[in-house]
């Protein structure tokens, strides 16, 4: 039923914070994944060392060529990676491991502002490759992770118009949160969970720009719809050819809960079947070439 453009799996999960274990390993996701109807994901290697233990892109490869029919690859590359400046020679990376079946880059995380000239680089190589690009933003630099932009996400705009042929797909908190007019620049690092009074800039962002998707993962993703779920169907409906499922599972136990409220909003009447089977599983067949 459904393809998760945004999964996350570690062959051996290591301790997080407080000494949790974080990240599932690929045969608890796959657990998981028959609960919710999910028939295959994309697995995305996080390499920034902001937060996480760097993954490699070949782990990812190993979990995807033993489980082919369940897990797609991507790769990753960090915008410092090879050199730490900004003319890195980033593409030969990009062309070996989509050589190696990666369908796309992400989830590029680094701590650093969109137009930081180390991350126009990452995007003008990407962007060569022909890979889509998943993100995670913040609203800071220091003592976070994933790419800094400013309220009403004007750095990132200036991405969009000066890499016209790289998809984007925008993730976060500071990203969902701009679905909707902010009642103060505080809520754009939270999750806001009050109506949508009137829209913000990133339904404006999804008209204007041709290469702007939606990844609908995570606890940002799900909030931003289920926030105000009359407004939601309106928003999955109008941009029913540029979302996409994900799951963005952290941790097993973590559950979902984006499948149960797309599945209502069908039964409700709420949003056709053919918008809800672009959004679950058809614009990622599409985007992929899977």
């Amino acid at each position: 039923m459904f393809i998760d453009i945004h999964g996350h799996a570690y062959k051996r999960p290591y301790p997080g914070w407080g000494g949790k274990p974080v990240f599932s390993t690929p045969e608890q996701l796959l657990v998981k994944y028959e609960r919710f109807g999910i028939e295959k994901a994309a697995l995305l290697p996080l390499v920034s060392p902001e937060v996480y233990l760097p993954q490699s892109n070949e782990e990812i490869l190993e979990i995807t060529e033993k489980y082919p029919d369940r897990f797609i690859p991507f790769c990753n590359i960090d915008p410092r990676a090879v050199t730490n400046t900004a003319n890195a020679p980033l593409g030969y990376l990009l062309e070996h491991y989509k050589n190696c079946g990666c369908k796309g880059i992400g989830e590029v995380m680094p701590n650093i502002p969109f137009l930081h000239p180390m991350a126009l680089n990452l995007f003008h190589h990407v962007e060569k490759a022909g890979l889509p690009l998943i993100f995670d933003i913040t609203t800071r630099v220091g003592g976070a992770y994933g790419l800094y932009d400013d309220q009403g996400l004007p750095q990132f705009e200036q991405c969009l118009r000066m890499f016209p042929k790289l998809k984007f797909l925008g993730h976060g908190p500071p990203f969902w949160a701009e679905i909707a007019e902010l009642e103060t620049p505080a809520d754009r690092s939270t999750y806001p969970m009050y109506p949508v009074k009137k829209e913000g800039v990133v339904p404006k962002l999804l008209r204007r720009y041709p290469n702007l998707y939606g990844d609908l993962s995570a606890g940002s993703g799900y909030i931003a719809l289920a926030r105000d779920p009359e407004y939601a169907a309106r928003f999955l409906t109008e941009f029913q050819d540029k979302l996409f499922f994900g799951t963005d599972i952290c941790g097993n136990d973590q559950d979902p809960l984006l499948p149960g409220f797309l599945i209502s909003l069908v039964e409700k009447g709420k949003i056709t079947e053919t918008a809800f089977r672009k959004i679950a599983r058809e614009n990622t067949i599409k985007l992929l070439n899977l």
